[in-house]
């Protein structure tokens, strides 16, 4: 058996030799004096060790000291060897554990001390070297700085780049496991080695230090289990304790964590020890020590608030330790302790149950709770006081406000209004608004009504039992005292009184009470038996003290809004608005006197305080604006003002001044609109037309002043479209008629930009403009008409049904609708509406209209593309002014849907094709069946190379998408390649979008994703990127059936593509998924579909991976099963490798052939016209034979050369005499050919090239002797 492994205090204290038989690191390796090739050899060696050997060889002498001279050297490892040594090291410990339930299953006491042993040994070996790696590397990322740039360094890795921060989360999950585990049947005990979680949880406190590593998810639920495993599980809770309770008074950002951890260790093992320590702790401390400490005081009552939050029983039980702390001196422990008091009020008390005595002692308890709050309310310190009227405005929007202790807290809000400190005063406002909004009195809290009803309920409850009031004399009893100890009216259960606290609202119930006052019967409903009218005579004089209470506020409330602090006399209007909401007596009053504050806005806006400016003046006209959303009547007294000071000369010193008065004139009243237009009609309409078609504002501002010039006249003008036709051909007029609009015409109309300046064209941009907006505000104003003619309609209809309930003779409208003649009007209407919309550019008469007319020219002028290049400024006008008139009209729409897209592509301007692809969207919304079959051309605008159209084009389509208003096609492809763009924001988007997109239905990205992987495959994408894209898509899939559906889907895709590309992608996609074991049964049962795959290195190594993982998780049958098919797909792969080098030495041998065909083509074509001759022995000689010896040189290198390039081996070589001899060329022939006939082939070749030697010999001979 080997040594035993006990925990170092560090790493290189496993070199020092020990004194007994234990473990230690004999033969070290130091990992920086080896080569770059060493280093990989030397962990391709380990890593083969481990995963071939079994488990337990980490325990071997040569094993362990490889593991530790990695581990000692590994951050100077390259990337690779660090997946790979950190892959070996963490598979084989998630492999052990499940091992260690099987101990408990072995029959054999010896081989059970054995087994346990190395089980033990190989269990303590790998989580120490695995922490020993997470130590390394926080330590090397604290020392490169790198913690800054964790969130973008975790956006793009490469498919084999290190990332650590993925590798950290799961090896710190997969410690977090080993200590869920039946631990004791390794350690012989319920408690661990002493070392071995003194080690773990020193690592692990010392990583919540770490502020960005807390931010991973993954890597804090690892750290919290951890911590809680530990402490509940293995008694460690001392240590835990003090650590916790050092790292809260610490760091700030670590408290909600800690609670987390603390909450999670009580849920998951049914132990509050860890939690009691910490309060029992805190409980103990002396509260002098948090005056000094008050970086510590605020942690530590946030991490209390926490723990109250998550753990609100416990808390209760313990809260009696820290009370004590409201006699000291830190007011931010007593602000943390009346927030645990009020999470414990609103949910620790909330499922009582058990025995009477039991329940009683809990409602005692919160009741206390409730008194100490009451109590804290007089508290010295401001901060306290505010913080209590906070908690207590939480609780009332919880409803965990009693009727019993209602009152008193109102009476509190109440006497704090007069608080000196602005911060209490203002929680105290805000608590009556809460108090207001949430009371469980009703929505009209009148005095008179609620003493008229209560009158009437008290005679009923007279009737009932006539003695009452002499019994509750003579017994003491208050109508307080009909409370029970939690101020909880008594038999009465809260959906009874909730009815009945809404029968005595007499102008929400009883709308004819004043009628009904006479008749006895009628006027008091019967609510049931002697104890319910009880308790909702009670509840009606709680409700009445309340509306007592906050109309007895008043004058405290007039006084505020006089106040020097700008938060109290914003909160006062806040609380003055609701309690004229809810009807509270002298609320009105009280805002009439509000008149002086919105009297000093008006002196500023009218210049009548010393040194106010133009921009002054704006801001005050801007604060009136919006006060007149809720009460248009601020506005009527000085609509003079408005218009002689927002269009007078001081709009010229600041020119927003007058788009602010164009927003203050549509705010006026229906009342104060028709006084306008009677006296001042006229003047109004002049001034808002020469801000329209005058040149006196600065261009940059002349564009939001006309628009909101444009709106007023359509909100005040009777028939606003004449006066618009005015202001158009005005707008015309200035362009044409003074600067020669025929010659401009002309221009466009023939490509020419000679007659065009600076100020015609921007003239001619404000033109465009001032007719598409008009266009537009003629759309919106015949909706509002068509809207106002439905509504007048609905309120005759619903007045002759009242009528007729009452039983009044039906009238004939009602017969109309009875037959389906009301549907038909409807119908008239839709049509006369649509008819409108369609007039406004297109007129079905010959004759076209002023802005049919205008939509013409403007369609000329857009496809004028030599002028709009020239000038960016018009053609962003321009194409605005035409995709305004598209979204109106369908056919002007589709006449030009083609030079949309145009411009959109082929424009040189960023913010042209910016606003097109915004306006895009709002024409698939108005016109969907048009675009539809544009729907390509729309995705495209995601490859634009401008980032802020393919910002918009994403925000488009995801709006477009999610809203089902356009159907996801076949080009989604392009909105995933945004998921790796360049800007972080786009991808972000795009990000959030399939989000969103995965909570649709039920997951539209499953059915998606074979379509995209298709289409990304083939695009020219990095494969970095691709395996990215695919990673975060498949990662949104969880449902077990859709993967194994997907194992199906991708499988079967391998049959269709014959790419290599496309089989490393899809084999990719397989490799990503989360496999079950029916999904692996389904990749064994397709394997013939990508069997013909296998062939390719890593489409192979993908499937591996599978198979790996798979293992993993296996049972044992289906392990079995694994096996057997990697040895299957190993055996596949090998025979495809065979085959495809058999094939590529056919493809050889076919391209000789070929060129030794072309070679003998040559050759016949040189002897044509040759004479040949014939002798006897039918050796045929050619005549070229006899050329000289220059001429048969060149033959010679040409026939080489070519016998050379085409791989046909041929000889030259010389005679004894010094003659050349060419030597035919050997080819040896492969094929179906008996062997008779190659026999007949090489001797026919061989004849001729002997007969051809001879004559070349003899010619040779004959030359000499000349």
């Amino acid at each position: 058996m080997a040594p035993h492994f006990v925990f170092p205090p560090n790493l290189q204290a496993l070199e020092a030799e020990p004194e007994d038989n234990r473990l230690y690191a004999q033969s070290p390796v130091d990992i920086a004096s080896l080569r770059s090739s060493e280093v990989e050899e030397f962990v391709k060696g380990l890593s083969f060790d481990l995963s071939d050997k079994e488990l337990f060889c980490v325990e071997e002498q040569d094993v362990f000291d490889r593991v530790y001279s990695l581990v000692r050297g590994f951050s100077g490892l390259p990337p690779s060897c660090k997946r790979n040594a950190v892959e070996s090291l963490r598979s084989n410990l998630s492999v052990l554990l499940p091992n260690v339930d099987s101990l408990a299953r072995q029959d054999d006491d010896g081989m059970i001390l054995d087994r346990v042993g190395s089980h033990r040994n190989a269990f303590k070996i790998y989580t120490f070297f695995l922490l020993s790696i997470v130590l390394a590397e926080e330590a090397s990322v604290g020392s490169g700085n790198n913690s800054k740039v964790t969130a973008t360094a975790r956006k793009k890795q490469p498919l084999n780049s290190w990332n650590w921060e993925q590798q950290r989360g799961r090896l710190l999950n997969l410690i977090a496991n080993s200590l869920e585990i039946n631990l004791s049947l390794l350690f012989g005990s319920s408690d661990p080695d002493e070392n071995y979680l003194s080690f773990i949880a020193k690592i692990v406190f010392s990583m919540f230090e770490n502020a960005s590593l807390l931010k991973d998810p993954e890597t804090k639920d690892a750290l919290c289990r951890i911590i809680g495993s530990c402490a509940s599980k293995y008694h460690y809770v001392a240590q835990s304790c003090a650590s916790i309770t050092h790292l809260i008074h610490k760091y700030d950002f670590v408290v909600s964590h800690m609670a987390e951890a603390v909450a999670g260790a009580e849920k998951k093992y049914a132990d509050g020890s860890l939690a009691s320590s910490l309060i029992r702790e805190i409980g103990r401390t002396n509260p002098k020590d948090y005056v000094k400490d008050t970086v510590g005081a605020e942690n530590v009552g946030r991490f209390l608030v926490e723990l109250a939050d998550r753990m609100p029983k416990l808390m209760s039980t313990n809260i009696g330790l820290l009370v004590s702390h409201f006699g000291g001196e830190s007011y931010k422990i007593r602000n943390a302790l009346v927030g645990v008091l009020g999470k414990l009020v609103a949910k620790a008390f909330k499922d009582v149950e058990g025995e009477v005595s039991s329940k009683s002692v809990r409602l005692r308890a919160k009741q206390a709770m409730l008194e100490i709050l009451l109590e804290r309310c007089r508290d010295v310190s401001a901060y306290t006081r505010s913080r209590v009227l906070q908690v207590w405005a939480e609780l009332c929007e919880e409803h965990s406000v009693t009727i019993g202790v209602w009152n008193e807290v109102a009476n509190v809000a109440a006497g704090r209004l007069e608080d000196k400190s602005a911060i209490v005063r203002k929680s105290a406002l805000n608590l009556l608004i809460t108090m207001l909004q949430h009371n469980p009195f009703g929505p009209q809290l009148r005095i008179a009504s609620f003493e008229t009803t209560l009158e009437h309920y008290k005679k009923k409850l007279d009737e009932l039992e006539p003695t009452i009031h002499e019994n509750s004399v003579t017994n003491g009893l208050s109508p307080e005292d009909k409370c029970n100890a939690d101020g909880e009216i008594e038999d009465c259960n809260a959906e009874t009184l909730s009815q009945e606290q809404q029968n005595s609202l007499p102008d929400s119930c009883f709308p004819h009470m004043d009628d009904a006052v006479t008749n006895k019967d009628s006027s008091v409903p019967d609510v049931g038996n002697l104890e319910q009218t009880r308790a909702l005579v009670a509840s009606l004089e709680a409700g009445l003290r309340f509306s007592k209470c906050v109309s007895a506020t008043m004058p405290n409330l007039v006084q505020l809004m006089a106040s020097s602090s700008a938060t109290d006399v914003e909160n006062t209007i806040l609380l003055l608005m609701r309690c004229r909401q809810f009807q509270i007596d002298g609320s009105e009053a009280c805002l009439r006197k509000m008149l002086p504050l919105v009297s000093a806005l008006w002196d500023f806006f009218c210049f009548n305080v010393n040194g106010t400016t133009a921009e002054q003046s704006r801001g005050a006209l801007s604060v009136l604006c919006m006060a007149a959303k809720s009460s248009a009547g601020i506005l009527s007294a000085h609509i003079q003002d408005i218009i002689d000071i927002g269009f007078g000369r001081w709009a010229k010193l600041d020119p927003l001044l007058a788009r602010t008065a164009c927003i203050a004139i549509q705010r006026l009243s229906e009342e104060d609109k028709r006084r306008l237009m009677t006296s001042n009609g006229s003047r109004l309409f002049g001034i808002l037309e020469s801000l329209v078609t005058g040149f006196w504002l600065p261009e940059n501002i002349w564009y939001a002043a006309a628009d909101k010039a444009i709106g007023a006249i359509y909100t005040l003008h009777s028939s606003p479209e004449t006066m618009a036709a005015e202001l158009i051909k005005k707008s015309l007029n200035s362009v044409f008629d003074v600067c020669g609009g025929d010659e401009i015409q002309r221009d466009i109309e023939n490509c020419s930009t000679s007659s065009l300046t600076t100020i015609q064209v921007a003239k001619l941009s404000k033109f465009l403009f001032v007719v598409s907006h008009v266009a537009m505000n003629q759309l919106l104003y015949i909706e509002s008409c068509a809207r106002k003619i439905r509504k007048q309609r609905s309120k005759k209809e619903k007045a002759e049904n009242d009528g007729v309930a009452l039983g009044e003779k039906p009238k004939e409208n009602g017969i109309n609708a009875e037959l389906g003649l009301a549907a038909s009007e409807d119908a008239f209407l839709d049509s006369l509406a649509e008819r409108a919309e369609k007039e406004i550019i297109s007129c079905s008469s010959s004759v076209k209209n002023l802005i049919g007319s205008c939509a013409s020219f403007l369609s000329k002028l857009c496809r004028n593309f030599g002028l709009m290049q020239k000038y960016p400024e018009l053609q962003a006008s321009g194409m605005l002014a035409l995709c305004r008139f598209m979204i109106i009209d369908a056919s002007f729409c589709n006449a030009n849907l083609q030079l949309l897209f145009t411009v959109i592509e082929n424009s040189p301007f960023e913010v042209v094709r910016s606003n097109c692809t915004i306006a895009l969207g709002d024409l698939a919304v108005r016109f969907p069946n048009l675009l539809e079959p544009w729907t390509e051309n729309i995705y495209a605008r995601l490859r634009d190379p401008s980032l802020s159209v393919r910002k918009n084009a994403v925000l488009v389509l995801s709006h477009l998408i999610l809203n089902d208003m356009m159907k996801v096609k076949g080009y989604i492809n392009e909105m995933a390649a945004r998921l790796e763009d360049e800007d972080d924001r786009i991808s972000s988007l795009a990000k959030l979008f399939f989000n969103e997109l995965s909570k649709k239905g039920s997951n539209p990205i499953y059915n998606l994703l074979p379509d995209i992987l298709g289409k990304l495959s083939s695009q020219n994408l990095k494969r970095e990127s691709f395996c990215n894209i695919m990673q975060f898509l498949i990662s949104s899939i969880k449902k077990d059936k859709q993967m194994e559906a997907l194992v199906e889907k991708l499988c079967h895709r391998f049959g269709g593509v014959t790419d290599i590309r496309q089989w490393e992608c899809i084999s990719y996609c397989l490799s990503q998924l989360a496999f079950t074991e029916k999904g692996l049964k389904k990749l064994i049962e397709l394997s013939k579909t990508y069997e013909h795959t296998l062939v390719e290195d890593s489409v192979m190594d993908h499937f591996k991976s599978i198979l790996s993982k798979g293992k993993k998780f296996a049972k044992p049958e289906l392990k079995t099963c694994l096996e057997e098919f990697e040895e299957k797909l190993n055996k596949v792969h090998a025979e495809k490798k065979e085959q495809e080098v058999t094939a590529r030495n056919a493809q050889a041998h076919q391209e000789k052939m070929g060129s030794l065909e072309t070679f003998t083509s040559a050759c016949t074509s040189g002897v044509e016209g040759v004479e040949v001759d014939s002798n006897e022995e039918g050796e045929v000689i050619n005549a070229l034979i006899e050329d000289t010896d220059g001429s048969l040189s060149g033959n010679l290198n040409s026939t080489i050369k070519s016998e050379e390039s085409s791989g046909v081996s041929s000889e030259v070589t010389e005679s004894e005499s010094g003659d050349m001899e060419i030597q035919s060329p050997k080819v040896v022939l492969r094929g179906s050919k008996s062997r008779a006939k190659e026999a007949k082939t090489r001797g026919e070749t061989t004849n001729a090239s002997a007969s051809t030697r001879k004559n070349f010999r003899a010619k040779r001979r004959s030359k000499e002797e000349l």
